[in-house]
């Protein structure tokens, strides 16, 4: 699988594309962590730490569903998703 790289996003229609997923979803940061992003416990815990100045310099995201792949690519690259 392919990883998508994230830029400048909306935390509250990145939550709602994360909803629509139906695998996991990876947040892997250069310095090697790794958030499972289908939990809302680890939502939360990255969006306390952003919120707490910690900055996400680079991540990547990284499906296991190729579906989810293909909607998260396409909500990075048009800001919202597709509504079926």
């Amino acid at each position: 699988m392919d990883k998508i790289q994230i830029h400048d996003i909306d935390f509250n229609k990145f939550i709602n594309a994360l909803d629509h997923c139906k695998g996991d979803v990876f947040l892997e940061t250069e310095d090697g962590d790794c958030l499972n992003l289908r939990s809302k416990l680890c939502q939360i815990m990255g969006i306390a730490n952003i919120l707490n100045g910690a900055k996400v310099t680079t991540a990547t995201i990284r499906c296991t569903n190729p579906e989810d792949e293909s909607l998260l690519f396409r909500f990075n690259l048009y800001g919202k998703i597709e509504d079926k």
